[in-house]
């Protein structure tokens, strides 16, 4: 279903400088939400190198094709991995990045949607994704290790010392959006793997980013718990919100798993359809 003749798509980016926090699990859950609720989805891996999220939509068109499924019981999106430029000259090599990356927006622009999934490490390639980004989601796990990547804490009082170089760097996507376009960013810091086991760290964490995140600018939400689903679903290029329709047994785990999504989906507060169309549909 397209939407969107007249209207630009809304962009979505997965960011952080760390890898294995879950940004290409969480960018393909968003991906099967929003087709799921009939959106037309475009989809951009930035991380092809790594490319987890190709990977994991290689594995969904497979299985579609072995089981036979029709795209209304395993919808895919359009999708396009990106290599970043190999060119030695530093200046040609960013000008081959952006072309590519905004031939890529360019050739979804009727979609209501465009998901990318950026690598967990300093790329200028990474970086000007961000700079697209109406929504930024910042997958973080639920540890001071992780939270280094956002900003330099001490041990003892909890004091925020200062923002770290990714925290910097999605500031100055910020100014770039608003230079090329006026436009903003909702970035948001979504902590996954989290525990329902009070624990000291789970409460430092807490205060930690809720202090943070009046600082530099982010909202606080909570994704998804620690749990083996999310690593069997890859395989077959499954998601929480295709086990029903493949005609799978839902365990509690899954159960409890659906529920984190749907409150994470609710949370991001993306535009409804409506709000895109601007119009009764």
């Amino acid at each position: 279903m397209n939407h969107s003749a007249s209207k630009k798509p809304y962009i979505i980016v997965l960011g952080n400088e760390k890898g294995g926090t879950g940004k290409s699990t969480t960018a393909m859950h968003l991906i099967v939400s929003l087709l799921r609720e009939g959106f037309s989805v475009g989809a951009i891996d930035v991380d092809a190198r790594q490319g987890t999220l190709t990977r994991y939509l290689e594995n969904r068109k497979r299985t579609a094709s072995e089981k036979k499924y029709a795209s209304d019981i395993l919808p895919l999106p359009q999708f396009e991995p990106l290599h970043v430029s190999e060119n030695n000259d530093q200046e040609k090599s960013q000008k081959e990045d952006q072309k590519n990356l905004e031939d890529a927006l360019e050739r979804f622009k009727n979609n209501d949607f465009i998901i990318i999934d950026t690598p967990g490490h300093n790329l200028y390639l990474a970086r000007l994704a961000h700079s697209y980004a109406d929504t930024l989601i910042t997958p973080l796990n639920d540890s001071f290790v992780d939270l280094d990547v956002i900003a330099q804490v001490m041990p003892e009082t909890l004091e925020i010392t200062k923002p770290s170089l990714y925290a910097e760097w999605v500031w100055e996507q910020k100014k770039n959006r608003a230079i090329r376009d006026r436009s903003s960013i909702d970035w948001i810091v979504l902590r996954n793997r989290l525990t329902n086991i009070y624990a000291k760290n789970k409460e430092n964490m807490e205060q930690v980013l809720n202090a943070l995140s009046k600082r530099i600018g982010f909202r606080l939400i909570s994704g998804f718990g620690e749990r083996v689903i999310f690593r069997e679903f890859f395989l077959s290029g499954l998601t929480l919100l295709d086990l029903k329709e493949t005609g799978q047994n839902l365990s509690i785990s899954h159960v409890t798993a659906r529920q984190e999504l749907r409150a994470l989906m609710k949370a991001i507060n993306l535009p409804s359809l409506h709000e895109r169309l601007g119009q009764v549909v």
